[in-house]
């Protein structure tokens, strides 16, 4: 047994006076690169990782549903009956979305018992390494499995993005769910987000040496905020004026046209999700090819154009990033929905510490808060441990 499954099994019964049932969890995720475009219709690449949330579910005799954390001293409780979308708010409208999403997709909720559930985790919240999601997968996979319902892995992915977009109200797309539940040790997870096919492609980063840094800005952002869903706003202009269903059907070759018929700004906004569509498909086909270390420049060009065409950046990610470059990054770019959160360094081992330290001091010498610099390894996607 783990300590996080010891753990969560001891504060379960802290919390309600008895013990769970089971335990399950799911992990954070990193995007290695693929960034807005998802909602596109696009290409992601991202991988789960080595931090997860767990949560330890206990059965009822009633058709309450009650929810407590770690990170909140408030238990919030719902009756199955009187779920809608608009009875929950706050943190507890992550898995309390997840309940009402899952009879939106059919399951029977009027002839399930109520839950305990508690929380808790280790997935940096307002870091861009999908805190959210984590928690909606550790959920819904333990609903699933519990209540018998039966659905596959890309079903929950879709379950946990409609409680995102409709309970929590962040216009967000399905990368961050099919992460966390798709994704396998040392791999990363490939998916065409209009047709939802994945393909785990192996990362090789251990085997080459290198190591994936996260520097978080500790800068939060949230995605409910008006400046994802206008960046959102903005594709689906720019994809309406140029005739295309999405910008997933808009190709590079079609840029020049776009420049004519698009003011600066939503062109600009269309530029970067066409050419970072590409540059998934070219980061796949070079990690197949050539092996990650290869792969330094395609990060950097992402950043490039998120901070540049998407405007997203913030100055703190900007310093990260350009820290990382000058101190021997073989690539860095931001990553998650941007506006704050966390950027990443793909970096020679030998190197981390010193990377590691360098950004601390640029962070210092700016004035700025001190970030958080770890490492992340590709893990395994939901399960139950206990």
């Amino acid at each position: 047994m783990t300590d996080a499954v010891a753990s969560a099994q001891h504060l379960f019964a802290e919390q309600y006076g008895r013990r769970p049932a089971g335990v399950w969890s799911a992990p954070g995720r990193v995007n290695l690169i693929g960034e807005h475009t998802d909602y596109n219709d696009g290409f992601v690449f991202p991988f789960a990782i080595d931090r997860r949330t767990t949560v330890a579910l206990g059965d009822r005799d009633d058709r309450l549903v009650r929810v407590s954390s770690t990170f909140s001293p408030e238990t919030i409780e719902v009756h199955l009956d009187e779920l809608t979308p608009d009875a929950v708010s706050g943190w507890a409208a992550y898995p309390l979305g997840v309940v009402w999403a899952l009879g939106e997709f059919g399951a029977d909720l009027a002839h399930v018992r109520g839950v305990d559930l508690h929380i808790d985790s280790d997935v940096p919240v307002g870091a861009g390494l999908s805190s959210s999601a984590a928690i909606e997968c550790a959920v819904a996979l333990a609903l699933d499995e519990h209540w018998g319902l039966r659905f596959d892995r890309p079903t929950l992915a879709k379950i946990g993005r409609l409680a995102e977009n409709r309970v929590v109200g962040a216009p967000t797309g399905i990368m961050d769910q099919s992460a966390s539940l798709l994704g396998e040790a040392d791999a990363g997870v490939f998916l065409d987000c209009r047709s939802l096919d994945a393909d785990v492609i192996p990362l090789g980063f251990s085997e080459a040496g290198l190591s994936l840094l996260v520097i978080d800005t500790r800068v939060s952002h949230a995605h409910a905020t008006g400046g994802y869903a206008a960046r959102r706003a903005s594709c689906e202009a720019g994809a309406a004026a140029l005739g295309a269903e999405s910008l997933r059907d808009v190709r590079v070759d079609d840029l020049d046209r776009a420049r004519d018929l698009l003011d600066d700004e939503t062109f600009r906004r269309v530029r970067h999700v066409v050419t970072e569509n590409q540059r998934v498909l070219d980061t796949v086909r070079t990690l197949r090819e050539h092996g990650p270390g290869a792969i330094g420049p395609l990060l950097d060009a992402s950043h490039v154009s998120m901070r540049d065409d998407f405007e997203i950046s913030v100055p703190e990610l900007d310093l990260a990033v350009e820290t990382a470059q000058a101190n021997g990054a073989i690539g860095a770019r931001m990553t998650g929905g941007g506006f704050g959160g966390a950027a990443i360094a793909l970096v020679i081992d030998d190197l981390v510490p010193v990377i590691g330290r360098k950004v601390v001091e640029a962070f210092a010498e700016h004035g700025y808060r001190e970030p958080g610099v770890f490492t992340v390894h590709a893990a395994q996607g939901a399960r139950r441990d206990a």
